[in-house]
């Protein structure tokens, strides 16, 4: 790949992945200070990237895939994207932003899949080049974070009081603007699909791949895979308003060490599979879950803040060790004719369908304790998904079977 290819890839990614953690690390703190949405309000706000997940197929698949280059169509939607983030800026209550937040994450979310293909079509070696390149989305990620806690200080005590959260939105559309009229500059991206190919509603989504589940270890992987989604959602829900409640400044900064966790681990992955296996590692990562949440549960902002830092710092073993261990897996089992589509089918049931559930429950939850006060609110919000890991944790220990075999 051409250094300068490299430069333009780089940059794309940052700017993919600044715009969202320029908002989406802080939008349960939003939620809560400026628009006074209660539990469920919030389930449903953060549920929309569930719908961007499963609508997003659709999207690649019968757009992208076939009729238009993809650097266009990241183009256009991140246009659009500036537009919506600037009316959630605009937006002073949980019914207004609803509408302009759902649109946003069903353009999002395709985006995603978009700076990939990007990406791999200008590469040569995929496997060697590539991380170099996706590591970029995670600089510009703690970047956000840091500009938010450490030069605005709109996520600080006085910021809070006075609303300033809101200008996160507004640092999403400038950069989501500076996107879209970058996307036109990439390297052209045209379809490589036959355009008279039809696509099937069950390929779109993966449900080609469907015949996967017949493999008791691959149906265990599966329900597991929804179901760890559930404790994942009330991390994105809940933990920067929790932290932030226990007095420790600069939240949405300390909350990138987890991007820089996430950056470490994906690079010891490849030792642990080699070492102890898939299993082992992916049951590392859904113990991983149970320890962070039993850390938010029992840690405070003062004498035990570092327990609160241990646990935001777990997300890289939380989402590397499961989530990417699983995609792996996932490649592996499905054999050649059906490895997209058993991606597509994994992320649909995770991010889709998981998180959907997760938001949901997490919202109930939250409501729950509000309208029956204990003495302990927070901890009794973290205990519940801390015990849902380890169930999963339990349930994959005793039913899952280690195996290199496919399964197609």
């Amino acid at each position: 790949m051409k250094s300068g290819t490299r430069i333009q890839l780089s940059f794309m990614m940052f700017l993919e992945f600044f715009i969202w953690g320029s908002w989406f690390v802080t939008l349960g703190t939003f939620l809560k200070e400026n628009l006074h949405a209660s539990g469920a309000q919030a389930g449903n706000v953060f549920s929309t990237q569930s719908y961007g997940a499963i609508i997003a197929p659709f999207i690649i698949g019968l757009i992208a895939d076939k009729y238009f280059n993809a650097e266009k169509i990241l183009g256009v939607l991140h246009l659009i994207g500036a537009g919506l983030m600037f009316l959630m800026f605009r937006a002073d209550n949980i019914s207004t932003f609803f509408p302009y937040v759902f649109g946003y994450m069903v353009g999002y979310m395709p985006t995603l899949a978009l700076v990939n293909s990007v990406s791999f079509r200008q590469m040569t070696n995929p496997e060697k080049e590539f991380s170099s390149i996706r590591i970029w989305g995670t600089i510009g990620w703690i970047v956000a974070g840091l500009l938010i806690s450490y030069v605005f200080h709109w996520d600080g005590k006085a910021g809070l009081e006075t609303g300033e959260l809101k200008n996160t939105f507004a640092m999403g559309g400038v950069a989501s603007l500076i996107l879209g009229i970058y996307s036109f500059t990439l390297p052209k991206t045209p379809p490589i699909k036959n355009k008279n190919e039809k696509d099937s509603i069950s390929s779109l989504l993966g449900l080609d791949a469907i015949k996967l589940l017949k493999n008791r270890n691959f149906l265990v992987f599966f329900i597991s895979s929804i179901l760890i989604c559930i404790p994942l959602a009330f991390y994105y829900q809940n933990a920067h308003t929790f932290i932030e409640q226990t007095g420790i400044e600069n939240v949405t900064a300390k909350m990138a060490i987890g991007q820089v966790s996430e950056t470490l681990f994906l690079l010891l992955i490849p030792v642990f599979f080699s070492k102890f296996g898939f299993k082992k590692t992916i049951l590392i990562g859904m113990l991983a879950w149970a320890v962070r949440y039993a850390l938010f549960a029992y840690g405070n902002g003062t004498d035990l803040s570092f327990m609160l830092l241990i646990g935001i710092a777990l997300h890289g073993i939380c989402y590397d060790f499961f989530f990417v261990s699983g995609q792996i897996y996932t490649d592996q089992q499905a054999g050649e004719k059906y490895k997209s589509a058993a991606q597509g089918m994994i992320t649909l049931a995770t991010y889709g369908f998981g998180m959907w559930m997760g938001f949901k429950i997490a919202g109930f939850i939250t409501d729950y304790y509000t309208a029956n006060p204990v003495e302990n609110f927070w901890r009794q919000i973290w205990l519940i998904p801390a015990g849902i890991a380890l169930a999963v944790f339990l349930l994959f220990l005793a039913l899952f079977r280690d195996s290199k075999k496919q399964v197609a």
